[in-house]
Order: C-alpha cells, then sequence, then structure tokens
C-alpha cells in the first residue's frame, strides 16, 4: 500500500514539471527503482491510473528502469554489483557489506505532448 504515497509525490513532481514546460499532456513517467527500494511497479501504474483521472497525465505509462545493488566489500575492499540472489562479493565471497546503492526511486525523465 505505500506505493499509493509515492505515486501522489511523483504525479505531484511530474505535474509541476509538464506545467512549467507549458505541456498539455503527460504520456510517459520513466522511473529509476533500486532492488531495495521496496515499490512494485504494477502497483505505481494501477494507482497513477487512479490518481491522475482528471490531469494532465490521465493515461500516463509508467516505465520502470531497475538498477543494479552496489556494494562494498569490507573484507576485501572493493567495490561490486550484485543482485539479490547472490548477496555476497563476487570476489572473495565475504557477506560483510556495506549497501551504496539500492533505495532509489527517481523520475528519470517525461514524455509529454
Amino acid at each position: 500500500m505505500h506505493e499509493i504515497d509515492i505515486t501522489q509525490h511523483i504525479l505531484k513532481d511530474v505535474i509541476k514539471i509538464a506545467e512549467s514546460k507549458n505541456a498539455k499532456k503527460v504520456t510517459e513517467i520513466r522511473l529509476v527503482l533500486g532492488p531495495f527500494s521496496g515499490f512494485v511497479p504494477e502497483c505505481i501504474q494501477m494507482y497513477m491510473n487512479l490518481l491522475a483521472k482528471d490531469t494532465i497525465c490521465h493515461g500516463v505509462q509508467i516505465k520502470v528502469k531497475e538498477i543494479p545493488l552496489k556494494v562494498y566489500c569490507n573484507q576485501c575492499h572493493k567495490e561490486a554489483l550484485i543482485d539479490r540472489k547472490h548477496i555476497e562479493c563476487p570476489f572473495c565471497h565475504s557477506i560483510n557489506l556495506k549497501r551504496l546503492s539500492g533505495n532509489e526511486c527517481l523520475i528519470e525523465s517525461i514524455e509529454v505532448e
């Protein structure tokens, strides 16, 4: 259910950006999500369909790019990209990791008419 809150924020920000550019309609919103953002793209789209009905974002499509999880290994002192299924350093196999990215939820761009 927390997707409704983030969707409200996305909608507000996108409308503000679009109106500042004198856009008549927003057709696409491109988001960047980290694997630990906790957001489900399908839920964001569902809530956007409801929240955007009487706005310039009515009918907008949400496109999501998922970024990899970046970590720093406290054992071998290297940075690496990993996925949620293999949470260990790919160099030394330590699980003593510091997360450097993964919580992102960003508006990358919008497409307007």
